[in-house]
This record gives C-alpha cells, sequence and structure tokens, in this order.
C-alpha cells in the first residue's frame, strides 16, 4: 500500500515535491485545509517565502493542526522557507511571524542572499553514500544556532545546511530541484 505523504501547497515549490514523491512510490497529496492534513502520514513543507507561508497558515486555519500533529510526532520535511517555519528561532522575520519550534535552530532568512545570489555547490552527506548531493540554494536561510538534540547531516563552510531532530528533517537548500530523489527516499525509509 502506497503512503500517503501531504505537501503543504500554500505557496512556494510544493509541485516539485510531489512529483519526487510520486517517482518514490509515495502518494502525495497536496495540503491547504485542515481536513487534508487529517488524510496524511507524513509531510513535506517546501520552500517559498516564509512570511507569505506564514501568513498563509494562519488564514488557512493549518497552523493550529500543524503545531498538534508535529506536538504528536508527525515527521516532516522542511525545506528552505519550511525549515524556517520549523525552526524554533527566526532571524529577520517579520515581528508577527510565527514558527512551529519544531527542530531546535535559530535560522535567518536569506543568509545566503537575495535571488540573484542564488547558487548550486555539491555537498558530503555521510548517510546518503559516497556520491555528492547536488544542492540548489535560493534565498536560503542559515544556520546559526544549533541546539543540543539536532544532529546535522551535511554543512556548507561549516555552517549546517541539512539536519535532524528527531521525525523533523530540515534543509537549507532544494533538494527537489536537484534531480536526486535520495534526501526524499531517506525520508520515507526513516519515517514511514
Amino acid at each position: 500500500m502506497r503512503r500517503r505523504v501531504g505537501v503543504l501547497a500554500l505557496q512556494g515549490a510544493f509541485a516539485a515535491h510531489g512529483r519526487v514523491l510520486a517517482e518514490l512510490g509515495a502518494e502525495p497529496l497536496e495540503v491547504r485545509t485542515p481536513t487534508e492534513l487529517a488524510r496524511v502520514e507524513a509531510l513535506v513543507m517546501p520552500g517559498g517565502e516564509s512570511t507569505t507561508m506564514s501568513m498563509l497558515l494562519e488564514s488557512s486555519g493549518l497552523f493550529d493542526p500543524i503545531a498538534k500533529r508535529l506536538a504528536d510526532g508527525l515527521a516532516v520535511l522542511g525545506t528552505c522557507a519550511g525549515m524556517i517555519l520549523l525552526a524554533t528561532e527566526v532571524i529577520d522575520g517579520r515581528p508577527d511571524q510565527r514558527s512551529f519550534g519544531a527542530i531546535d535552530l535559530t535560522v535567518r532568512r536569506n543568509a545566503y542572499g537575495r535571488q540573484v545570489d542564488s547558487f548550486e555547490t555539491d555537498l558530503d552527506i555521510a548517510e546518503l553514500g559516497p556520491e555528492r548531493f547536488h544542492a540548489v540554494f535560493i534565498r536560503a536561510p542559515g544556520v546559526e544556532r544549533v541546539g543540543s538534540e539536532v544532529e546535522v547531516l551535511a554543512e556548507l563552510d561549516g555552517q549546517a545546511v541539512l539536519a535532524r531532530q528527531g521525525p523533523v528533517i530540515v534543509a537549507s537548500f532544494h533538494p527537489e530541484l536537484s534531480g536526486d530523489p535520495r534526501i526524499h527516499a531517506r525520508f520515507l525509509q526513516e519515517v514511514l
């Protein structure tokens, strides 16, 4: 039986995540309402614009149901803006921007620069094997503090860019744009 994995579909790069999940044999479900959230076994929070996503989470009525599911152990993969929304502390966010505090990180919005400063690089991620992972950074958040319970899975210039705490995995970059499904596959293996 295929596992149903939600992809938060309020704004951002949700369609690309859905394609990768489907290629890996999961059943992706775009999540825009609490009813859709209730139907999934895990969740992907994609990149996009974190302040906009934060406002849409509130206006859609999804913020509190997601917070409850996270507190109950929902597995989640957060990429770029998803990392920002899942962190315990956000630097350079709007004063009224809420985050879920699901992974003990302090992140800075757009730490790697503006859209024109986007870049791609290859990362060493030991648990994915010896082949490097091609990572796409677009207005990426930077990790400024890592809590003691957080496992850093990859770094760039000494700064965490891929991390895990319990059932929560976050990436500063966009693995759905790499053409390499290994991060999504690892997420599905670990959490489902």
